[in-house]
């Protein structure tokens, strides 16, 4: 009798052990599985954390060296590559890499511009974004949808001063005999101005095979500031404009802070960016007394554009008194004046 009752509580915990085991090993699992998801959530974190703080480092970096720097040394632009002229005499101030052709993105609407307006077509005739205006390239975004209607002028005012690429898409779009005739005329115009190392493909710069150097570049900018419905677009810090399905103005800002600062005498202003092209930036402006083209490519940072034309204006305001001279540039590559 006792050897049954044995028998059977040794059945009993046997069959209780093999049930609570699955049980065991899954919780166990799951104990692994959570600490697995937590570290690699952790990592992910670390990851964020260390790319934040590498950006964060870097933008401090940047802002350290524009600060530091009063104008009394050397004059050393981060931007790949340079230009900085006399816009009266052509006399180089600055020249770094100015032969050496590089995708110039937005930049391009400035050529946009002028060939829109050399055609002399109605700046109060509505134009419309069309399906073919949408950018598959880069799938960049845009406040302008597919149907949106506003006047040639109102395109080419957001075109340029906030650089809205489906605005200058819809204005080649609507130039006589479409935009491959467009383009066929901006690349024209590049001979006329003796760009001759300067190619478009198309008028918004999100290509690219948009191309050009800081050298031709310099020439396009004292072309587009002959334009004064070119200089009043791209130095007006925002805008409100009517568009098609909003009801209220859509307000567009100007894409160089320096502009929207109101700290600068700007008369004429362009940024871009793409991948390829780095960040960019080309105006007419007045330093120490002076009219100036500053032409910066290829920069590395969103800061580093604005930081190297703060620091030419430095550099000039310093020496205003002997007048800036090629003394200060970092790589001769352009000697003699540009016409």
């Amino acid at each position: 009798m006792v050897k049954l009752i044995f028998k059977k509580l040794m059945l009993f915990y046997v069959a209780l052990a093999l049930v609570a085991s699955p049980v065991e090993v899954l919780a166990a699992h799951k104990k692994i599985s959570k600490r697995i998801v937590s570290s690699r959530y952790s990592g992910a974190q670390r990851v964020s954390v260390r790319y934040r703080s590498s950006r964060s480092l870097q933008m401090q970096r940047e802002l350290t060296a524009e600060n530091s720097y009063n104008g009394s040394g050397i004059l050393r632009l981060a931007s790949s590559k340079a230009l900085v002229i006399n816009q009266n005499t052509g006399e180089v101030i600055y020249a770094k890499n100015t032969n050496l052709p590089t995708p110039i993105a937005s930049i391009t609407k400035l050529m946009t511009a002028m060939v829109m307006l050399d055609a002399k077509q109605s700046l109060d005739e509505e134009i419309t974004v069309s399906e073919g205006d949408v950018d598959y390239l880069k799938g960049s975004g845009s406040r302008l949808s597919v149907g949106s209607s506003l006047t040639r002028g109102d395109m080419l005012q957001v075109a340029l001063m906030a650089s809205e690429n489906r605005a200058a898409s819809a204005i080649a779009s609507n130039y006589p005999g479409g935009k491959a005739v467009f383009v066929k005329a901006m690349n024209a115009k590049a001979q006329e101005l003796g760009q001759n190392n300067t190619h478009f493909v198309d008028p918004t710069g999100l290509d690219s095979e948009n191309v050009s150097t800081a050298e031709d570049l310099a020439k396009m900018v004292q072309a587009a500031y002959q334009y004064p419905e070119i200089r009043l677009a791209t130095t007006s810090p925002s805008r409100e404009v009517y568009v098609e399905g909003h009801e209220y103005p859509v307000n567009f800002n100007n894409t160089n802070g320096l502009v929207r600062g109101g700290e600068w005498e700007i008369g004429l202003s362009k940024t871009g960016f793409i991948n390829e092209a780095g960040r960019c930036l080309v105006m007419q402006v007045t330093i120490a007394g002076e009219p100036t083209i500053v032409v910066l490519l290829d920069s590395y940072g969103k800061l580093t554009r604005i930081g190297d034309a703060k620091r030419v204006r430095k550099w000039m305001e310093y020496n205003s008194e002997s007048k800036p001279t090629t003394t200060g540039q970092e790589i001769s590559a352009v000697s003699g004046r540009i016409s």
